[in-house]
């Protein structure tokens, strides 16, 4: 099965992506991890992750998505490639995301 759930911030303003059969909106998530390392430092390390809704979840995210909204993603790994300007083959992976919810301060809390 291949299922990813996070829960992060958005780590920027939303791209929009007009199509003839609809939209897509692309944007980057930060999720947050601390652990102790093995000189008993706590150490914080935030990933990257880049996240794309389409249809009309695309619409929701135009009007509920902000940069620093806290959000729960839900979807499935994507992996794709393509050619850049320089010919050069660029792989990349992605969140194809089929839920994304915003999280509130007491949810946060709760989690």
């Amino acid at each position: 099965m291949n299922s990813v759930k996070l829960i992060g911030n958005v780590g920027r303003e939303i791209n929009v992506k007009e199509f003839d059969g609809g939209r897509a909106v692309t944007f980057s998530l930060a999720t947050d991890e601390n652990y102790i390392n093995k000189s008993k430092e706590e150490v914080k390390s935030t990933s990257w992750h880049s996240i794309i809704a389409w249809g009309p979840l695309a619409q929701r995210c135009e009007t509920m998505l902000e940069k620093g909204k806290m959000v729960s993603v839900e979807g499935k790994l994507s992996y794709r490639q393509y050619l850049n300007k320089e010919n050069q083959t660029v792989r990349t992976v992605e969140i194809v995301a089929f839920k994304i919810e915003e999280i509130t301060r007491t949810q946060e809390a709760n989690a």
